[in-house]
């Protein structure tokens, strides 16, 4: 999943570091902790949206409870599915050092 439409407009959202950084910051558990608590899961969904527009340079100024409320259960299950099948691998060059 690579964009999200809330309330009329596109997002980018997309698994990042900082993702992972801001949902352990808002919850104090690692992603890994997150199982099947849609909480949890919805609160990584908000972190990789937030993260990705801020790597992207795109404003973002939704609550976690405004992004909850523009959520549609298909979006949710594509998101969680997304993350038990494994990311995409990077199409970002390794560079030789």
């Amino acid at each position: 999943m690579s964009k999200l439409k809330l309330y009329g407009v596109e997002y980018p959202t997309r698994v990042t570091m900082g993702a992972m950084i801001d949902f352990k910051r808002e919850t104090g558990k690692d992603v890994n902790e997150i199982g099947s608590d849609m909480e949890l899961l919805t609160m990584f969904m908000y972190c990789c949206m937030r993260s990705a527009c801020r790597a992207d340079k795109q404003p973002f100024g939704l609550s976690f409870e405004e992004f909850s409320d523009g959520l549609d259960m298909e979006d949710f299950t594509s998101f969680q599915s997304s993350m038990t099948e494994g990311t995409e691998p990077s199409k970002k060059k390794k560079t030789k050092m």
